[in-house]
């Protein structure tokens, strides 16, 4: 008898935060590996699929098929889509900029949005743009005390240079595999 040890899933990830924080940039510094500066606001919604694979304390592999949602941050159409944008999803990456200490106060906003749609989901708080460090205002403590009142990790990234990128979303993924 062949004991299968892979195991196939496909999973909604929703990154949440303001226009401007890197959303985008973190997505495509973890699926293609680019950074590109020239700032493009998202219009609507962008959907990016990348497949990583988990090893559970098993032993045991789990092949994610992740589909990554991108929203426009703009404040106005976190009402106007939350239910289509929400729907379905089962984890979030709640992304800050450290240069603006306002981005950081507006997750608690967005997480109670998403979860009228979700409930309670893996999240993971980032701190987005670390390599630049003369502008910063938000610390890793600010970031960690709003994280750890949702129970959730912290990390402080830079899509920039690809500092903890990956390990952020391969955090999320690790929660969310060892809920199934």
């Amino acid at each position: 008898m062949v004991v299968q040890l892979t195991e196939e899933i496909k999973t909604k990830i929703c990154l949440v935060g303001d226009n401007n924080v890197g959303k985008t940039s973190l997505i495509r510094r973890f699926v293609l590996d680019t950074f590109d500066d020239k700032y493009t606001s998202t219009i609507g919604t962008k959907v990016t699929k990348k497949e990583v694979t988990v090893k559970k304390e098993n032993g045991r592999e789990i092949n994610l098929s992740m589909l990554i949602w991108d929203i426009m941050g703009q404040k106005g159409f976190r009402e106007l889509l939350r239910e289509s944008y929400f729907y379905g999803a089962e984890a979030a990456l709640c992304v800050c900029d450290v240069t603006n200490k306002e981005s950081l106060e507006e997750l608690k906003y967005w997480i109670k949005s998403m979860e009228s749609i979700t409930g309670h989901i893996p999240m993971v708080f980032i701190g987005n743009k670390d390599d630049l460090t003369d502008q910063s205002v938000v610390t890793r403590q600010d970031i960690e005390k709003i994280a750890t009142s949702y129970g959730s990790p912290a990390i402080v990234t830079s899509a920039k240079t690809g500092e903890n990128v990956e390990t952020a979303f391969m955090r999320l993924a690790s929660l969310l595999t060892a809920r199934k």
